[in-house]
């Protein structure tokens, strides 16, 4: 009888420790928690400022790296030997020109008659244009929403208010699409009217290949050639009040809740002791692929002024528009 007791506990207490470490009930909450965890959706990472401030200084160090390359590989100016055995500029541009503007005299081009996108150097007729009726510059003027949206280049907000003055300097220094926007706008001409005029100001200037689309050169619609361009940085040179923002190289504006805002110049020409920038614009659009420049220099080794423009295929980073 004792035996048989003995006999049966050995297998119901080895049972009930199976038992314990994994009961039915157990098995199935840990396989419904598996499907949970499984079936939830990965947490977005928590915005933190300390990453943001990271990215955006690897960015900034990225940029200051790929200008100091690009700085370096244009101080000394490439020449070749063309077809005739003469010794030519040797750029790597789609189109350029020299041009000397008191003689009106093509020195040396390369598919100067050329149309193409003009991206940024669209502001320079924006300033032409917006001066030509000699406005009050230090007047107000409130930055809209419409001015800032999609601007893609911009040191604006909505609501910041400025001088004209200050949108000039935002236009030509640091390439701003809504300060080109917002002096279109306050313009007597307005909004639509203001491209209208920018095209009837090129037919006046003789511009032949110059077709305007916006302020701002966002639209790759706004065409022109490096001839009409090297013509159009010859005019606005002699407008001291544009040129004299070109060849700004750094410049800082307050906005009327105290906001100051620096800012500096995209045109890489400027401070460079062998050449004497009177006036310049660089530009770039992604949809036209082009980096184009046009800049009015007066070289070191020469006493006459001379212009040149060379919007540039940009299929990789190997390529760069030369100008002066």
């Amino acid at each position: 009888m004792n035996g048989k007791s003995l006999f049966w506990v050995g297998p119901f207490a080895l049972l009930s420790l199976v038992s314990i470490g994994v009961t039915p009930s157990d098995a199935a909450t840990r396989a419904r928690a598996k499907k949970s965890v499984a079936a939830r959706p990965a947490t977005r990472p928590v915005y933190s400022a300390e990453r943001s401030r990271t990215r955006k200084a690897k960015l900034a160090q990225a940029r200051a790296a790929a200008t100091v390359r690009e700085i370096a590989d244009t101080v000394l100016p490439r020449y070749k030997v063309d077809a005739s055995g003469d010794l030519v500029p040797d750029v790597r541009a789609a189109a350029a020109i020299i041009y000397n503007p008191e003689t009106n005299e093509v020195l040396w081009e390369s598919n100067s008659q050329d149309q193409r996108s003009i991206a940024s150097i669209t502001k320079v007729m924006t300033a032409t244009v917006f001066l030509e009726n000699d406005p009050d510059v230090t007047q107000p003027v409130t930055i809209q929403r419409s001015d800032v949206f999609q601007a893609s280049t911009t040191h604006l907000r909505a609501n910041d208010q400025v001088t004209a003055d200050d949108l000039l300097h935002l236009l030509l220094i640091a390439s701003d699409n809504a300060a080109a926007r917002a002096l279109a706008r306050v313009s007597p001409y307005g909004s639509e009217a203001f491209v209208g005029r920018m095209n009837e100001k090129a037919a006046e200037l003789g511009l032949q290949s110059t077709h305007y689309a916006d302020p701002s050169g966002l639209l790759s619609e706004n065409v022109s050639s490096a001839y009409d361009m090297a013509r159009l940085i010859t005019h606005a040179s002699g407008d001291e009040r544009i040129a004299s923002i070109m060849r700004t190289s750094q410049f800082t504006i307050m906005t009327a809740r105290h906001r100051v805002v620096p800012f500096h110049s995209t045109n890489h020409l400027l401070g460079r002791s062998d050449v004497d920038v009177r006036a310049g614009k660089t530009g770039f659009i992604t949809k036209a692929g082009y980096w184009p420049r046009c800049s009015g220099c007066q070289s070191a080794a020469s006493r006459w002024p001379w212009s040149c423009s060379a919007p540039a295929p940009m299929p990789d980073a190997s390529w760069k528009a030369r100008t002066c």
